[in-house]
């Protein structure tokens, strides 16, 4: 299967292994790896608790996926995996890896998908702050315009 909700941490290189094992006929594997991050808009994190549904969130992952490869059709393999449940500063808590003969198709597809994970998946971030608050995590309209720009001519 090529997209997995877990709680358990992932091994990037185990990963990247699996996937390219014995295909020869790549020449570009491009990884992203999302993080915890300590610090956001001046507050210190302590942890993060992702929530989700989780029929809902692997139908959207796979949409996702299938919509990476319908666009980037010389994809030659993907692989994504999202965390749930609480993680601290540092934890990794998304993998998105694109395959392809040739690096642009590679690089773009993984864009593509990582941004309507973001955006689109559903999960619900809430973070607990230093001073004990817990706060739910709003989709930034920065993410919002990020994947304006993947939308065909029929889509605007």
């Amino acid at each position: 299967m090529s997209v997995s909700l877990q709680s358990d941490d992932f091994d990037i290189s185990a990963e990247l292994d699996a996937l390219v094992a014995g295909r020869t006929s790549i020449g570009a594997a491009v990884t992203f790896t999302g993080l915890t991050r300590d610090m956001v808009a001046d507050q210190r994190i302590m942890d993060m608790t992702l929530e989700h549904y989780p029929q809902m969130a692997q139908a959207e992952l796979e949409r996702i996926e299938a919509e990476a490869l319908t666009r980037w059709p010389l994809l030659e393999g993907t692989r994504i995996i999202h965390r749930f449940g609480t993680l601290v500063p540092g934890d990794r808590i998304v993998l998105v890896i694109t395959l392809s003969a040739h690096r642009q198709c590679a690089f773009e597809a993984a864009e593509f998908i990582m941004d309507f994970v973001k955006l689109r998946a559903p999960f619900w971030k809430k973070e607990r702050t230093a001073e004990g608050d817990n706060q739910w995590v709003d989709a930034k309209d920065a993410d919002k315009r990020a994947i304006e720009r993947w939308q065909t001519p029929n889509e605007q």
